[in-house]
């Protein structure tokens, strides 16, 4: 999933996800975007502050693990503490997802290929992978999600 910082027309800001660059695209050409404000759907791509990252991460599946804080690093979309309740629910999923999934670290764009091209058994997995190999399985349409990575509850 893409995440974007919209404008409509009147100048309202707000978030759209999407699947991918084209999907928004597609969206906006035929107008099935709207701004929540005030309905317009003369809707653009707003200017986003980048992320930069400065040393390689581990995280499984491109979300960058918590400090522990109850924060999401500068990399991901939150900006400020994650109120308590989301931040259990959050913990709650990586708890499941660690129960029920297979952890396949830095592979895990290889073996998500695989799996998409009916080259190793469909499984569920987690790990992480580049901002080039996520591009790489957007362009292929493998399916996939992100998920913020916050500390263990128990940690």
């Amino acid at each position: 999933m893409i995440h974007y910082q919209l404008r409509c027309a009147a100048g309202h800001e707000f978030e759209g996800w999407f699947r991918n660059s084209t999907a928004f695209d597609d969206q906006a050409a035929r107008g099935l975007l709207s701004c929540p404000q005030c309905g317009a759907s003369d809707v653009v791509r707003a200017l986003m502050a980048p992320s930069v990252v400065t040393a390689p991460s581990r995280a499984p599946q491109a979300a960058r693990p918590s400090s522990g804080s109850g924060e999401v690093p500068a990399s991901g979309h939150a900006a400020g503490p994650i109120p308590d309740a989301l931040l259990a629910a959050l913990q709650r999923l990586r708890r499941e997802v660690e129960t029920n999934a297979e952890h396949v670290g830095d592979s895990f764009a290889d073996e998500a290929l695989r799996m998409h091209r009916k080259e190793a058994d469909e499984r569920a997995i987690y790990g992480s992978m580049s901002d080039e190999q996520r591009e790489a399985l957007e362009d292929e349409g493998v399916p996939f999600q992100s998920i913020p990575w916050v500390a263990r509850s128990d940690g």
